[in-house]
């Protein structure tokens, strides 16, 4: 599903650091695995240089056998819309677009008609304990509303992978869990795989392993951290 090798990122410029040092990572179909490390570690970089949004300097990204080096931008673009889901920290909801169509717009992007993106975006509003606030605008959710709208709008085109910075940061235990399973769930009847980040050690024991972001390379995870 997803083979990375030798995977390089350097910042450049007076605070320039290498963030990314040769990372190596393989995922097989619906597998679900969890990356912790300490803040600044490039958990974050790592995610967007995986979902395409960042340019390696170096190495490989294959995502079912297509290496994203070799896109052009617009290709790349398509592909991440089709085949990649995003759960942002910062969520990046559309201000002026109700719950339902910020989740349904990226479907309407790739030639869905409304009414089925809408009637889509109403089942995972549902599944996320949102159903009742489908007309609703991101200004008019509170934060932990905000990020499940997130997660369900990174769902929606049943990705083959899904790249979720932090997606119950904002949540209540029950309800982070609760989406989290959702997540899993999702992945299962889609064959995708999943990458979450988390600073929960709890969060991170629901995934199928947890690796640690250090020194620019992923580590198997070894005890408590976190």
């Amino acid at each position: 599903m997803l083979q990375v090798q030798a995977l390089t990122k350097q910042f450049r410029g007076p605070q320039g650091r290498q963030v990314l040092a040769r990372l190596d990572l393989h995922l097989v179909a619906e597998e679900y695995v969890a990356i912790m490390g300490p803040s600044g570690s490039g958990k974050s970089t790592l995610l967007n240089v995986l979902g395409g949004l960042l340019r390696p300097d170096a190495g490989s990204i294959r995502l079912e056998g297509v290496e994203l080096s070799a896109l052009a931008d617009n290709a790349l673009t398509r592909l991440r819309r089709r085949r990649i889901g995003f759960v942002f920290q910062a969520f990046h909801l559309l201000p002026h677009l109700s719950a339902a169509e910020n989740i349904a717009l990226p479907l309407q992007l790739d030639g869905v008609a409304r009414a089925t993106a809408m009637a889509r975006a109403q089942a995972l509003l549902e599944a996320v304990e949102l159903g009742d606030r489908s007309a609703s605008l991101p200004g008019e959710l509170s934060g932990g509303e905000v990020q499940r709208v997130a997660v369900a709008r990174a769902l929606a085109h049943q990705p083959a992978l899904v790249l979720a910075d932090e997606p119950t940061g904002n949540l209540d235990h029950g309800v982070g869990m609760r989406v989290l399973a959702l997540l899993r769930r999702q992945l299962a009847s889609s064959g995708g795989s999943g990458l979450l980040v988390t600073h929960s050690l709890e969060a991170a024991r629901t995934a199928d392993r947890i690796l640690v972001l250090q020194d620019g390379r992923l580590h198997p995870w070894q005890g408590e951290t976190g």
